[in-house]
């Protein structure tokens, strides 16, 4: 710990100590060692030494005992010509001085029993609200346990004007945290301020003006303390396990605004114990080292206008977004809806126009979180028919958050601006494609929703590494054109990186076993060239995923001992299959449709099956909804290779893996397909381009029949012989 901030915490520790001696001698006094003391209407009597020390301060008599504690705590004052450690012997003087001050306000309530109003809301004729009540402990604690209130900050001081004060209020409630308030600067009080400016403080509000003296912060540890105990099952006395909870599970943090007296910094010693860093508007010393606290101890000289930002970094509080605030509906329900001509109000991209979309990182300090740029003309001023070019920018940033992490993030644009209703979005990067209805643009859709989308999307699904997201969208064509030219150069440094990784390069796959809830013996093996059968997760997904949750649902396994290198068979995989599968499956293929394929869940975006009278393949997408010429739909299929089945001759897989070198690699690869409906041929027809002419035959999805060919083996027949279909001079499949 700085020098200069222990030297400060411990002088204010005796100062506050001395207070409490002192206080606790006047009362004894006057009332004598028996007199009951403590906070109204709870339990935990004074809770910060019952949870720390195991005593319950019920009189004087046991207040002078927790005071004999304190003195023994409080190291000497720093002497100015020795250096020492000093974090040891600075927390425990911030731990005497909640102790003491705990104390001074139980005699306060002693001395001036209506100083504070013992309600959820200020009075009339008294702001100030003292420690909350067990019934405000249960109706409020709670919301600390299911993360509607993830923490709070205890605000020390004032602001310099009441506009700040209130902004900063503002800016804290829109991050669901509480706002603790108490302390005064140069007479002022940030509760004051508020109520200056019209602001409604109270438990309701989350602005909670606990007390004008520096001594009601420990209310704030004290509700953290509490919380501990009432949820959190720590026992009065585990000192370690009630701290260890408060770092973990409250998201709390001071912050003074003003001059830091000795006392704030005794106070701020106290709050470190509980790993709650200490974020200042003023230029005091810093603890940038970690070790108490997740990161930072103390952060200062901070703008007001970037605060309660830089708290939040500092603190480790991921954003929790529970509702996307645009003005459609907004779910899975949605993912597949098509947006036919005659809906069609606004389209954008898909070779219409230019359309590109990137996600990068950026350093913490440039990236303002939930800030949405629209730069050029959005859907309030176009005409229904209209078309523009597109550029989609989303920068993200956060502690744990790497470029390799980019293109996971990006990919996950395709399936959550579907599940925007009345919103049809096609393909990623360059050939993104997006077509808006005309239902939406009725309702108010305009293209900066998609900004909020991704926002609360990538918070929700990915805050174990990103804090930040601000998006911009660009409908200016030269703007677009510098965003594609950029946006290019990204995509070739990524793609020079993912192209050296094949399934003999890597010695490491993935599980994923997402779905066994439903499918009890499935588990997915994830390879370089062979994404999850749902197509929401691939090779750098999965080692993501891993690195964001080790005891998720995505292992890494050593593959081992090449068992079959055509069938794709290894001894890892062999060993972990049988094992994960509860013994149910005691091998598959990762290359192969007919020999030990891979089991199925439920999700697949495909499902693969034979046709023996062409002795080719298959393939039906979940939204192709007529017949195929198997005899069978495509739900009919779904049901026969869900739920774990490995079921010879039949499989679930994602659109990606048909563009992979490693397609059905034991049956042949891509020339045995002889029919796919003409939607899936359209979607697929970039992807599979270099392997159709590594292939030798670069029109080869010509030869492919679709549903205007046939529905039956006997209708495509003829259209593949007359088409040379390579499949059909292959060895039989069966």
């Amino acid at each position: 710990m700085s020098k200069i901030i222990c030297s400060a915490a411990i002088r204010g520790a005796h100062k506050i100590v001395a207070m409490a001696v002192a206080k606790h001698g006047e009362a004894t006094k006057k009332w004598g060692p028996d007199q009951e003391i403590g906070f109204p209407n709870t339990t935990y009597y004074l809770p910060i030494i019952y949870a720390m020390l195991g005593v319950p301060v019920k009189t004087l008599q046991d207040a002078g005992e927790v005071l004999n504690k304190c003195n023994e705590l409080l190291p000497p004052l720093v002497s100015d010509k020795v250096w020492l450690p000093y974090l040891g012997v600075g927390l425990e003087a911030g731990m005497a001085t909640l102790f003491a001050e705990e104390i001074i306000e139980a005699i306060r309530y002693l001395e001036e029993p209506d100083f504070y109003t013992k309600t959820e809301d200020p009075t009339s004729d008294n702001i100030w609200l003292g420690a909350a009540d067990d019934v405000i402990m249960r109706k409020r604690g709670v919301e600390f346990v299911d993360g509607s209130a993830p923490g709070f900050a205890a605000i020390l001081g004032a602001a310099p004007s009441v506009e700040i004060a209130t902004q900063i209020a503002l800016e804290l409630q829109e991050k669901n945290l509480y706002v603790f308030m108490s302390a005064d600067h140069e007479g002022k009080t940030m509760s004051e301020q508020l109520v200056e400016a019209g602001v409604q403080i109270g438990w309701p509000t989350r602005l909670v003006s606990f007390g004008p003296s520096y001594t009601a912060t420990v209310f704030s540890a004290g509700f953290a303390t509490r919380a501990a105990m009432s949820f959190g099952g720590v026992k009065p006395g585990d000192f370690k396990a009630n701290l260890f909870y408060n770092k973990d599970r409250i998201f709390a943090f001071a912050m003074p605004l003003g001059t830091v007296t000795d006392e704030w910094y005794a106070n701020a010693a106290g709050a470190i114990n509980y790993g709650f860093p200490v974020i200042a508007d003023t230029p005091i010393p810093e603890i940038l080292p970690t070790g108490v606290c997740t990161y930072e101890h103390v952060v200062s000289n901070i703008p007001h206008d970037e605060i309660v930002a830089k708290a939040i970094e500092v603190r480790g509080l991921k954003v929790s977004i529970t509702k996307i605030d645009i003005p459609t509906s907004y779910g899975p329900a949605f993912e597949g809806e098509r947006i036919r001509k005659d809906d069609l109000f606004f389209e954008c991209g898909g070779g219409r126009t230019l359309g590109v979309e990137l996600t990068i990182s950026k350093e913490m300090s440039e990236v303002e979180d939930g800030k949405v740029e629209m730069i050029g003309p959005d859907l309030d001023q176009v005409k229904e028919g209209d078309k523009l070019p597109f550029a989609l920018v989303a920068e993200v940033a956060g502690r744990q958050m790497q470029p390799d992490f980019e293109p996971i993030l990006e990919r996950q644009i395709h399936h959550l601006v579907n599940y925007v209703q009345g919103i049809m979005h096609i393909g990623q990067r360059s050939i993104m494609w997006i077509r808006v209805g005309k239902a939406a643009v009725e309702k108010g859709f305009l293209l900066k929703d998609i900004g909020k989308v991704l926002h609360a999307k990538y918070h929700q699904e990915f805050g174990n590494i990103v804090d930040k997201v601000q998006v911009k969208i660009y409908t200016e064509e030269e703007k677009v054109k510098e965003i594609l030219e950029f946006s290019k150069k990204v995509y070739k440094q990524r793609d020079d990186r993912v192209e050296g990784m094949t399934d003999e390069t890597e010695e490491t796959y993935y599980s994923c076993t997402l779905c066994q809830s439903f499918a009890p013996s499935h588990v997915c093996i994830i390879t370089p060239e062979r994404t999850g059968m749902c197509g929401a997760y691939n090779w750098l997904d999965c080692k993501a995923s891993f690195e964001i949750n080790p005891t998720g649902p995505n292992q890494p396994i050593s593959k081992g001992e090449v068992l079959d290198p055509v069938l794709g068979q290894w001894r890892g995989i062999t060993d972990f299959i049988y094992k994960a599968s509860r013994q149910k499956v005691e091998k598959v293929s990762a290359y192969s449709l007919m020999e030990s394929p891979m089991t199925a869940c439920g999700c697949f975006e495909c499902v693969a099956t034979i046709l023996p009278v062409c002795n080719g393949i298959m393939i039906v997408n979940r939204d192709y909804p007529g017949m195929t010429p198997c005899g069978m739909k495509f739900t009919t299929l779904a049901g026969m290779v869900g739920g774990g089945a490995q079921t010879p001759g039949f499989l679930g897989i994602s659109k990606h893996y048909i563009a992979s070198k490693k397609f059905f690699k034991a049956e042949g690869g891509l020339k045995r397909v002889t029919w796919l409906p003409k939607s899936l041929k359209e979607d697929i027809a970039e992807r599979v381009k270099p392997i159709c002419e590594e292939m030798g035959i670069p029109d080869f999805l010509d030869m492919v029949a679709d549903e205007t060919v046939g529905m039956t083996e006997e209708e495509i027949l003829p259209f593949l012989e007359e088409k040379g279909h390579p499949a059909l001079t292959m060895d039989p499949l069966m």
